[in-house]
Formats: structure tokens, sequence, C-alpha cells
């Protein structure tokens, strides 16, 4: 299945996409798109909906595909091929950061350039989303806890995350940066996590064009991992990093300004796209 969120910011109406492309209204069942209505049992009661008994939503904004997200995990130079773009060594183990929840936005909603900022970027990532409590759990089992995938872009302060002294978290919570949707994609319309495509292009210009293949760390692993450390709650969502491409590893380096258009997409869960501007 593919479940959305349509409607004005906060206003917002869970929906399934039909196979004909039209939008349906969840409303009446399921109160938004995430907790129990992303666990295996809240997703089995969704399959079981005749979607055409459904009302017809009229297309609209897209807003962030999953509600009430309690963690945004990211894991950092996870394509080797970008660590090496970056300059840095592939971790032994994954770099975890937090990117903050204020910063998630829908996946056509502009990006804020923040103030300050000179070195604003863009990442393309595999979002997995929680379907249910992870705590402990075996890299064998892990995909059990997974409702589903999304689209993430991770947008980066270059300056922010990596010029001033601490962690990285303050380079990728500005509004925003966290871009989800346009679709919660279930994990049986997903043969494999590790065989999507993935794609951005800068004002036309193809600048990633990698594959979820080429990971260091796959995604069992990272809630298995993940998991040691925290537990995963049901829409909490993991970005799992970036293959090469981003504007910190052009030669000369090349950073978004306001005005430039983002698209980015990844093969089956769709494509998003963000028009820059400088927040106010």
């Amino acid at each position: 299945m593919k479940l959305t969120r349509v409607g004005l910011p906060g206003q917002e109406k869970p929906a399934l996409v039909d196979r004909d492309g039209k939008l349906r209204d969840l409303s009446a069942h399921v109160s938004d798109i995430g907790g129990a209505a992303i666990s295996p049992e809240g997703l089995a009661r969704i399959a079981a909906l005749d979607p055409a008994s459904l009302p017809e939503l009229e297309a609209g904004r897209f807003g962030p595909c999953v509600a009430g997200t309690g963690k945004f995990i990211c894991i950092g130079l996870n394509y080797s091929d970008h660590a090496a773009e970056s300059g840095m060594a592939v971790p032994p183990e994954p770099v975890i950061f937090m990117k903050a929840t204020s910063a998630i936005c829908g996946p056509d909603d502009d990006v804020l350039i923040p103030r300050g900022s000179e070195k604003t970027d863009w990442e393309v990532e595999l979002g997995v989303v929680i379907g249910k409590t992870a705590k402990y759990v075996s890299e064998a089992e892990a995909l059990d806890y997974v409702a589903g995938y999304c689209v993430v872009h991770d947008v980066s302060e270059r300056a922010f995350q990596l010029e001033h002294a601490g962690q990285w978290t303050k380079g990728k919570s500005s509004d925003t940066f966290g871009p989800i949707g346009p679709w919660l994609v279930t994990k049986d319309e997903v043969a494999d996590p590790q065989a999507l495509d993935m794609w951005l292009a800068v004002n036309g210009e193809t600048m990633q064009n990698g594959s979820t293949k080429t990971m260091v760390y796959g995604v069992a692993f990272l809630v298995s991992y993940l998991s040691r450390f925290m537990s995963l709650q049901p829409g909490d969502i993991i970005s799992t990093g970036t293959p090469p491409g981003v504007g910190m590893g052009q030669k000369p380096p090349r950073y978004l300004k306001a005005g430039d258009v983002v698209a980015l997409g990844i093969a089956g869960l769709g494509q998003q796209k963000q028009t820059l501007r400088n927040d106010a």
C-alpha cells in the first residue's frame, strides 16, 4: 500500500493511494498515518478495506507521510563513495545523529535557507519507518519491525554541521530540513530495500544517481543496531545515508541558494520537489 497525508499544514487527512493513483480518504478508519495505524495489525485493517468504498480526496498538498514521529534518526557516511567524497573514512560502526522532528515537512514544501547559511546542501536518502516497538532485536527479525519506506531529503547546512564545535545535529535540524514522503510505502511492496535506485537533481541537473545496494550498513542491520541503544517506536524514522554527489563533494563545492529547485526520488517510493527560499 501507499499511505499518505493530504491537506494544509496541521489539517492533513490520512489517505490511501489506490491502483489508479486516486487518493482515498481514510479518516473514517484511522485518525492519522502513525502510531497504531502503522502497526502490523493497523496496516492489516487498512489493507482489508475496499479502496473503491472510500471517499475520493481531491489532489492537494502532500503533508509529511507519517504523523507523530518521536525520533528522526540519521546515519552518517553510510555509502563508501560518499565518505570518500567527504574526505572521511568509512566508519567501523554506524555514525548516528539526530535530526529535530521540527525539521519535518511535506515533500513539496519550500525549503528555508536559515539565517547566516552559506553552505546549505542536498542529500537524497531512504527513510525507514518503524511500525512496532523494537528493543534488542536481532538482524534476522529486524524487518518485522518496519512498517515501510519513504523518500527523505536530509537537507544539511555544512558550516553549521562541520565548522562549529559540537555534534552534527545543529547542521541538520533547521525548519524544513526534513521533507518526507510523498508516501509511506508498506514493506510488502518493497521486495528488497537494498536494491532501490535513487536520484537527485538541482535546477534540472542530475547531481546524485545511486542505489541503496552500495550502503555500508543495510536496513536490517541498522534497525537491529539502533535497537541496542534505544527503543524504536512506531512512527520513528531512520534516514539511512546518502550516495555521492552532494554539494560539498563538488569541485569546487556547490551549495543551494534562494530560487533553486531540488527534485529527488527513489524507485517505487515516489518523488519530491522543493523550491529554496531564504528564511525570514
